[in-house]
């Protein structure tokens, strides 16, 4: 590899953003594309592709044969809330190789003995948010019911390209909170990525089953096709 692309390709890793180095297996010529490029490139479908999967791999297109070595950020969770939901949720999401943090000013709630060998932030989000800025591949999740709280972590979330938002609660609660981030100047636009109610509907009702639907719907927004524009 040129010192150059590898140049490039290691500050792309530092900054936490996504990148495909390129190769023709034909001709050998190599280049990289960065996240920011992708939907420009020639061989955007197949790039998208494999940078969802997170895994290398060979590709033709069109005759011509690549191979194509991802460079994926490890995805984060980060969660509003030191709550039944999260203690089931930590385990699980270690197992699917997402580096959780765990928000909660609540410092009877936030303590190592309910969330062991987990990122645990006894502070409010605003002030938490500055050391764990969110990106695009974080996924943010707001849990406590509770509006001083969960805005100011919803608030950070919308000004971010995080890959998933998500807040539990009823509609009722939610079209309240709605109105709270009106206020607050988000436009229906922005709003609408909060996924509300949160979760896959597989009828969870327990802390782990609901645990497990958010989850799931993670997973899908991570992995599943981008989707696009209406």
């Amino acid at each position: 590899m040129e010192l150059a692309l590898l140049s490039t390709l290691n500050a792309e890793r530092a900054a936490r953003r996504a990148a495909v180095l390129v190769t023709d297996t034909d001709s050998g010529a190599q280049r990289l594309v960065k996240a920011a490029d992708l939907d420009r490139d020639p061989l955007a479908e197949a790039l998208d592709k494999q940078l969802r999967s997170g895994k290398s791999g060979s590709v033709e297109v069109e005759g011509s044969h690549y191979f194509l070595t991802v460079q994926a950020p490890p995805p984060r969770l980060v969660v509003t809330g030191a709550v039944h939901i999260s203690q089931a949720m930590a385990p699980m999401a270690k197992l699917l190789d997402l580096d959780i943090a765990v928000i909660d000013p609540r410092a009877a709630f936030a303590t190592p003995e309910r969330f062991p060998e987990v990122t645990l932030l006894a502070e409010w989000p605003d002030e938490a948010l500055k050391r764990q800025p969110l990106d695009a591949y974080t996924a943010f999740v707001a849990l406590t019911h509770d509006p001083k709280i969960d805005d100011p972590g919803l608030e950070a979330a919308l000004r971010s390209d995080c890959f998933y938002i998500g807040a539990l609660g009823s509609r009722k609660t939610h079209g309240k909170r709605l109105e709270r981030l009106a206020a607050a100047g988000f436009g229906e636009a922005q709003t609408a990525r909060i996924h509300a109610p949160i979760g896959l509907d597989i009828g969870a009702v327990s802390p782990a089953e609901i645990a497990l639907a958010i989850l799931g719907e993670i997973v899908t927004s991570l992995r599943g096709p981008r989707r696009k524009p209406a």
